[in-house]
């Protein structure tokens, strides 16, 4: 069949590697795409938030089956303007409406969500202009340290967490007043710190049935030992150790399981990714938050370990079938470090020349911030660039694995953190 992959990151690398190794998939689309991606794929340069564009480009081109990489184009719609119109509607189409993407695209909704259903997360209070003032006293009182989320989409950078009253009462304000992210803090959910180790779990959905993917931990800061800026991730590691089958058990039944009936009970026919933030507290699972789409570098590890057919999964995701699919997980460890230009996650320059790749083997280079220039090189053009991605029978020996292939690929200003999964080894 032909398919569409909407996005241009890393994780829409991986999702192509995965589809074209399906006898199912004909043609694979992708929109816009890296240079990655065109090694296998087909990239076309529309905008994917112009939906009458994406739409024509469908059924121009025989489209059977579309699958969103990013949350943008779902918090804006775009199954909605798929379902609205008479052909578009037939394209089986994985990813959640709009009302089903403000799990992500709202914190208030979806903290509101959890409280109506009684699923686990820290206790919280929303404010906006109008009631300032009353967010200030509340900040006063709350127990440090204090996190602050802008509700709407910030690019990952709406998370503040506060170590002492003052910066908690100036950052709220400044979120607020003088929109620090922009209309995304325009409203701020307040919430108490949970204290434990993170990790992420990823379900697939029908809408009615679903499917627990591997797990995986993400490393959110640019320093090594989690010190430093908050990034979009700086390496992940798959399968996590202490998700043990007690645990994950916990997360199904007090959290997952919840929250695919919840959609229902609320009318949302819920079809796609759910990604769950959660904190692990000895041994008991809180929701942080909620993903409608797979995380980045997440996937670069998740999408490695599954043995069956991808194509197959989406398909029967996006016509409700996913209970007939047999989900097939490797018993292996990935890890995956990643390659970011100089500066990132503040200001960082483009262009800089990339080499090596012949030398490097054994792993999987999912590219994520990359392009060709005009000789055909392949060249950085965003803060993340590569991701490289290995299978090993434990952490150490993928870790190892992708350190010395991250060694091995060179660009002006590369930088990698060195200590991916270091508190497991």
């Amino acid at each position: 069949m032909n398919i569409l992959l909407i996005g241009s990151g890393g994780r829409e690398h991986a999702f192509a590697y995965k589809l074209t190794q399906s006898a199912r998939c004909e043609k694979l689309f992708v929109m816009p795409g890296n240079a990655g991606t065109s090694l296998l794929a087909v990239n076309v340069s529309i905008d994917p938030l112009n939906f009458a564009l994406v739409g024509k480009f469908c059924t121009d081109n025989d489209v059977q089956l579309i699958i969103i990489g990013p949350e943008e184009p779902l918090v804006k719609g775009m199954r909605n303007y798929f379902l609205a119109d008479s052909t578009l509607k037939k394209i089986p189409f994985v990813g959640p409406d709009e009302i089903g993407a403000q799990l992500e695209g709202s914190k208030d909704f979806s903290k509101a969500f959890m409280t109506k259903y009684a699923i686990p997360t820290a206790a919280y209070k929303t404010f906006t202009i109008e009631n300032l003032s009353e967010g200030i006293e509340y900040t006063k009182q709350h127990t440090l340290p204090i996190v602050l989320k802008a509700d709407g989409l910030a690019a990952g950078k709406g998370v503040l967490i506060c170590e002492s009253h003052d910066e908690a009462m100036r950052e709220l304000e400044a979120m607020i007043q003088n929109q620090k992210f922009g209309k995304a803090s325009s409203k701020v959910v307040v919430e108490a710190f949970l204290r434990g180790i993170e990790l992420s779990v990823f379900v697939v959905t029908d809408g009615n049935n679903y499917k627990l993917l591997p797990s995986a931990k993400d490393y959110k800061r640019i320093g090594e030992g989690d010190t430093g800026l908050n990034t979009g991730g700086m390496g992940a590691i798959s399968p996590v150790p202490f998700a043990n089958e007690a645990f994950l058990q916990k997360v199904e039944q007090r959290i997952v399981i919840p929250t695919i009936e919840g959609l229902k009970n609320e009318g949302i026919t819920y079809v796609g990714f759910l990604f769950i933030g959660l904190m692990n507290l000895d041994g008991e699972p809180s929701v942080i938050e909620y993903n409608c789409r797979m995380g980045d570098p997440e996937t670069e590890v998740v999408l490695p370990r599954i043995e069956s057919d991808l194509v197959e999964m989406m398909h029967a995701t996006a016509t409700g079938k996913l209970n007939e699919y047999r989900l097939l997980i490797s018993p292996k460890t990935a890890a995956t470090v990643m390659l970011v230009s100089e500066g990132y996650p503040g200001d960082y320059a483009k262009g800089k020349i990339i080499t090596g790749f012949e030398s490097a083997s054994g792993s999987f280079i999912f590219h994520g911030g990359t392009t060709k220039d005009l000789v055909g090189n392949y060249i950085t053009d965003g803060g993340r660039v590569l991701a490289i991605t290995s299978l090993g029978d434990s952490i150490k020996d993928a870790v190892q694995l992708s350190m010395q292939n991250a060694e091995r690929i060179h660009f002006d200003g590369k930088n990698y953190r060195k200590d991916i999964g270091y508190e497991f080894l």
